[in-house]
């Protein structure tokens, strides 16, 4: 009979997550890995299969916890018009907060976009995935916000919130003022479309 599992498996993936998303999958050490879940290495390659099997559940769970509570307002059926606007200013409060991970480490798939493991198939596509997921919910903001827009231009505002807010992701690690400028700018080509 084997033994029986001693551990949640929801609280070590967030532990790990929060690892990989500081540090990045290369530089996350199976020390460090083991000192933030509680669990020996061992444990940690039995309940996951690998270092992998660990980074691909705490990618899923950053998905699942952080990223689509935060699109939710904007994937229902009736997108509010400011719901892109509190988007905006939700993320922009975010990663203002110099002392949680989202205001010194900006965006876990952003962050594995330019580190050696993008490089594998399955990384990349999830990346991919998740960069189409935001820019869909962008757009449909985009479209509530502005109804009378045509689909020429609501793509444009898409695709051009959808580069503010990676960038945002991007340089909050390195020029924290300047991601949130980032964010203004996406709100303000908001605004000025709106009063157009």
């Amino acid at each position: 009979m084997g033994r029986s599992q001693a551990f949640e498996t929801d609280h070590v993936v967030r532990a790990a997550r929060e690892v990989f998303w500081s540090s990045g999958y290369e530089s996350a050490s199976i020390p460090a890995l083991e000192a933030a879940t509680g669990l020996n290495r061992s444990s940690i390659y039995h309940a996951f299969g690998s270092k992998r099997g660990l980074f691909d559940a705490a990618v899923q769970s950053y998905l699942d916890e952080v990223v689509r509570p935060r699109l939710r307002p904007l994937v229902t059926d009736d997108v509010a018009p400011d719901a892109l606007v509190g988007y905006l200013g939700g993320l922009r409060a975010a990663l203002g907060r110099a002392h949680e991970i989202q205001g010194t480490s900006g965006c876990l798939l952003v962050n594995t976009s330019g580190a050696p493991i993008a490089r594998d198939d399955a990384v990349r596509r999830t990346v991919s995935d998740y960069r189409a997921e935001l820019r869909d919910a962008l757009r449909r903001g985009v479209v509530a916000a502005l109804p009378d827009a045509d689909g020429a231009e609501a793509d444009r505002l898409a695709d051009v919130c959808t580069a503010l807010v990676i960038s945002a992701f991007t340089l909050v690690r390195v020029d924290p003022p300047s991601a949130l400028h980032c964010l203004d700018t996406a709100a303000a080509l908001l605004d000025d479309a709106r009063d157009r």
